[in-house]
């Protein structure tokens, strides 16, 4: 065989190589751990769950009975931020997946998959600027189903919502919006100043986009909790994230990170982007980016 004619089948088997690896790496499901300096002096560390993107076909039991497990850690509070669905019937899945965490106190907010189900895209459209992007729909999902299961469970739905709890002793604000991402997000009916009265205010958003981070920290908002970004997906390794789908920098594309600086200002918050646990049944592809949930420890601040 020519050298050249080598070439071609080279870059074929490295192809397949680097399919296959995606392929098993978005089944690779993992627990971070961060610890994030949030709350009064003195106050006890709050362990918070934090998932985000599970995109659950009914037939994903391994998905499932992996998030099931999580209840093993026993956390504090969970913060639920969307696009839990992949599938017209999959809410079952998803209540059985969440079965043991909803009998702990947490909170939630909806991502544009859990209104519309996913449909053949071409993948490159990821990679495109999310401005440039028509916004491809499918069929409408049983989302009321979904919510009526984590509300009958006593989670506290933030769609567009205000609501405070307290949380081993701590009382703890939250602000949330519907997804920004479909335009969903209605900010001026929970705007306000965070209360001073409270240990921390956190707000709760599926997708990460700027409009709703500068609001929530202009209101005042200690921690932001968001997910959406899937971490880039496909990312380079010693790059990292080639996108993040809305406008949120490549930077903070997953992670605990501060906004809108770099912490050298009181005033930025802290921000937990999630990159997910799940992917579109169309895409069942990550690289460099495992599938995730988190844990974050909060602790008083210095």
């Amino acid at each position: 065989m020519r050298p050249s004619a080598k070439l071609p089948l080279a870059a074929l088997a490295l192809g397949a190589a680097g399919l296959g690896y995606s392929l098993a790496e978005a089944r690779a499901y993992t627990l971070r751990r961060f610890s994030v300096p949030v709350l009064p002096a003195g106050s006890s560390p709050l362990r918070v769950l934090c998932l985000s993107d599970l995109h659950l076909v009914p037939n994903q039991t391994k998905k499932l009975e992996w998030v099931r497990g999580l209840a093993a850690l026993e956390p504090d509070l969970v913060v639920s931020t969307g696009d839990n669905l992949a599938h017209m019937e999959a809410v079952p899945a998803v209540l059985r997946a969440h079965e043991h965490l909803m009998r702990l106190p947490g909170v939630f907010v909806l991502g544009s998959n859990d209104y519309f189900a996913p449909k053949p895209k071409n993948p490159a459209r990821y990679l495109l600027p999310y401005g440039g992007k028509k916004r491809i729909h499918g069929n409408r999902l049983p989302t009321a189903d979904l919510v009526d299961g984590f509300r009958e469970a006593g989670w506290v739905d933030l769609n567009n919502r205000r609501e405070e709890l307290k949380i081993n002793g701590l009382r703890l604000e939250f602000v949330g919006v519907d997804d920004p991402h479909i335009k969903r997000d209605r900010y001026s009916e929970v705007a306000g100043p965070a209360d001073p009265s409270v240990a921390l205010t956190i707000g709760v958003a599926h997708a990460p986009y700027l409009r709703v981070l500068d609001a929530m920290t202009a209101d005042g908002a200690g921690l932001i909790l968001a997910g959406h970004t899937h971490g880039g997906q496909l990312c380079i390794p010693g790059v990292g994230a080639l996108t993040t789908n809305c406008d949120l920098d490549r930077g903070r594309a997953k992670g605990v990170s501060r906004y809108p600086g770099d912490g050298t200002d009181p005033s930025d918050a802290w921000m937990h982007v999630s990159a997910g646990l799940g992917t579109s049944p169309y895409t069942p592809v990550r690289f460099a980016c495992r599938p995730e949930a988190t844990l974050l420890t909060l602790t008083p601040a210095a």
